[in-house]
């Protein structure tokens, strides 16, 4: 098991739609083996420039600590999710 930094920014919407979002990846990670250690909602932010025609976004951060396995399938359901702008994810090394 490793250590994941894993933040994204979803789509301006309700905030129950918004929620669900989150709730869908934190569901995600947790039926693939992993665990989420810390759960940082940063809010809406106003993005440096446009994307997907949003001007702002819900900011939010996860630290994980899960298999190669289930980060590739994190990785792979953000990338066709539409409610999601940006996302990305790193490997915390060991110290």
């Amino acid at each position: 098991m490793r250590k994941y930094e894993v933040i994204f920014i979803v789509k301006p919407m309700e905030e129950e739609q918004t929620n669900a979002v989150i709730e869908k990846f934190f569901g995600i990670i947790t039926d693939n083996g992993g665990t989420i250690d810390k759960e940082d909602r940063w809010g809406k932010k106003r993005l440096a420039y446009e994307i997907k025609d949003c001007m702002d976004g819900f900011y939010c951060l996860f630290d994980i600590t899960a298999k190669p396995a289930c980060i590739n399938e994190v990785d792979r359901v953000m990338k066709i999710t539409d409610e999601i702008l940006k996302h990305m994810i790193i490997r915390l090394d060991e110290k």
